[in-house]
């Protein structure tokens, strides 16, 4: 998987389409993420203390990977790369302009 933690991402298809947002989580055995403020269902919490509140709470569901696209500073969305810089380390890349991330 080239997507990695902390990357900001646009989803590409499904309910939540051209949203935005960072990648809070990645499940690497099912192939999902979890964007930040996209996909939001409706869960039942249980009371768990007395400081705790339990209720209906809107959290992020996962999202499958191939549903989501890098998002470049620019605003573009692309593909990303790997090659080896003049240092012979291994980098990603964005793939339609070729930048370093």
């Amino acid at each position: 998987m080239r997507l990695k933690k902390n990357d900001n991402v646009k989803i590409v298809v499904g309910k939540d389409k051209g949203k935005t947002g960072r990648i809070l989580k990645i499940d690497h055995d099912k192939q999902r993420v979890i964007v930040q403020g996209v996909n939001l269902v409706k869960k039942t919490m249980r009371k768990r203390s007395e400081q705790d509140q339990g209720g209906i709470k809107e959290i992020e569901a996962p999202i499958h990977v191939s549903n989501v696209a890098y998002l470049l500073k620019s605003g573009d969305t692309t593909r990303i790369g790997y090659k080896y810089d003049d240092k012979g380390i291994k980098v990603r890349y964005a793939k339609k302009t070729g930048e370093v991330i």
